[in-house]
């Protein structure tokens, strides 16, 4: 049995990215039905790295894509993350550093955003070695009770 087939079905309405508790603080809704399970190592030589490592990025001002849609990217992001989502990447491949690896991340373990954006960007040759899978995302990156900030 496929483990997808294991979950909870899929609400009508689901949300994405875990909201907080009104008047709760560190409290969060978090949605477990949508979305399809993502694996932890997108493709060979792309490492997938933790919530330590993008902290260290964001203290060193190293390259950070939040590879969603910019609906989402407006509501809530990582501090220190750029917007190229996944359906434009190959066409702003020139907006990359390719001096430095870059981490890529979308809403967490289920979401498909940024190991789309991976794959397109190895589709069209860029190099693996400078790519950064952050699996979990927006959902662990909250879960765990770090900042976000709006996207601008």
């Amino acid at each position: 049995m496929d483990i997808s087939e294991k979950r909870t079905p899929k609400r009508e309405k689901f949300q994405r990215v875990p909201q907080p508790v009104k008047g709760e603080t560190g409290l969060v809704i978090v949605d477990t039905t949508w979305g399809k399970i993502q694996p932890i190592k997108i493709a060979e030589n792309v490492r997938t790295v933790d919530e330590f490592e993008v902290h260290k990025f964001q203290e060193k001002g190293l390259p950070i894509v939040d590879s969603r849609t910019s609906d989402f990217y407006e509501n809530s992001t990582i501090a220190g993350a750029k917007n190229i989502p996944h359906n434009e990447i190959t066409d702003r491949m020139d907006e990359l550093d390719r001096n430095n690896p870059t981490i890529f991340f979308c809403n967490g373990p289920q979401c498909p955003q940024s190991p789309t954006a991976i794959r397109n960007l190895l589709s069209a040759g860029y190099p693996p070695e400078k790519i950064l899978y952050y699996r979990g995302g927006m959902h662990d990156w909250i879960t765990l009770g770090l900042p976000v900030v709006e996207g601008k």
